[in-house]
């Protein structure tokens, strides 16, 4: 190397410029703030709650804040999995918008089709299927006619929340069986059915995404397409996989929604909000801002335990709304922060 040689020519040689040097350290440094800042948040509302609300930190009131985000988690995995396989860029990455109205869909199934008689075996298989009916929409919008998925999903979301006004003309459908009477009052080692769906349905999801070669993947795919494709991988596989994945979540969900309630109900696009939030402020717990197992039960659980403890302190609900809205600002202003090179 001679000394007439541009910072250009020496990073192109694989000699990193000081300049260059310094601007990678400050911005690894604002990244650690933002995290360490966000989880700070977290920790100080928890704190704060477990001060102030009355029987926070009584063990039967964790027990029901896990029972309580058990439709929750199943979402915000079925979110997460496509926030990693899409890309977590805000304007073009993954995102489903029509998880929640799925999940109406299908909980609007399997009650509509218990009342018509029809055997448990076929009402799961068709509340399932319609899951996955709806994500296979989506992969056909976003994968194959290369529809933005931000608004192909919003698409899908109107096209399904009028399947289901339809379905139950726009009323609760009660349903009322074994099977849902289990899930819903049902125990084991003194923790509910509920909570053990979470649970498992947990440990599958660290296992699927951290100890398999389909997780380590799809992280791929999300990260570096082009890489991913070059080493051979289907990139358009797993990412029209990643919205079946969430589909068969919805039809999970729906199952333990209309356990808890004993009925379908027309309000679940109120989850939205929350599924997003779970799903997004998860990433915060990831050195690269993307969405993991771990994190997505965490903020699924701290969603949970706000609404817990505000309900305990008498306040309103629809500040809980509100401070998800304001955390999802924040997160996704920390990861445009953190990865200035993709805007």
């Amino acid at each position: 190397m001679t000394m007439t040689q541009t910072s250009g020519e020496m990073v192109m040689s694989g000699v990193e410029s000081p300049a260059a040097a310094g601007v990678a350290r400050r911005k690894a440094l604002g990244t650690m703030l933002v995290r360490l800042g966000a989880i700070g948040t977290f920790a100080v509302i928890l704190i704060y709650l477990a001060l102030m609300a009355p029987g926070f930190l009584n063990f039967y009131n964790i027990l029901n804040v896990v029972e309580q985000s058990a439709v929750l988690g199943v979402l915000a995995f079925g979110m997460s999995v496509v926030v990693i396989g899409g890309g977590s860029d805000v304007q073009t990455g993954g995102i489903d918008l029509s998880l929640a109205a799925n999940t109406g869909l299908c909980a609007a199934v399997l009650a509509v089709s218990t009342a018509a008689g029809f055997s448990l075996p076929a009402t799961l298989a068709m509340t399932v299927g319609t899951g996955i009916l709806v994500g296979f929409l989506n992969a056909v919008a976003v994968v194959w006619l290369n529809i933005l998925p931000l608004l192909a999903t919003l698409a899908v979301m109107n096209i399904v929340a009028g399947a289901e006004l339809i379905l139950t003309q726009n009323t609760v459908v009660s349903m009322a069986s074994d099977f849902t009477m289990n899930i819903a009052v049902g125990s084991f080692l003194g923790v509910s059915t509920l909570a053990w769906c979470l649970i498992l349905f947990t440990l599958l999801m660290v296992a699927l995404l951290h100890f398999t070669g389909t997780g380590l993947r799809l992280y791929a795919v999300g990260g570096h397409p082009e890489a991913a494709r070059a080493a051979g991988i289907n990139v358009g596989g797993y990412v029209g996989g990643t919205y079946l994945f969430a589909g068969a979540c919805a039809g999970l969900g729906s199952i333990l929604l209309v356990s808890r309630l004993s009925a379908s109900t027309p309000g679940t696009g109120e989850l939205l909000l929350s599924i997003i939030a779970a799903a997004l402020l998860g990433t915060v717990f990831s050195r690269r801002f993307v969405p993991t197992a771990g994190g997505t039960i965490l903020s699924t659980l701290f969603i949970g335990f706000l609404a817990n403890g505000f309900q305990l302190l008498n306040v309103s609900s629809y500040w809980v709304t509100g401070v998800q809205g304001t955390l999802i600002l924040l997160v996704v202003a920390a990861t445009s922060f953190a990865k200035p090179s993709e805007r």
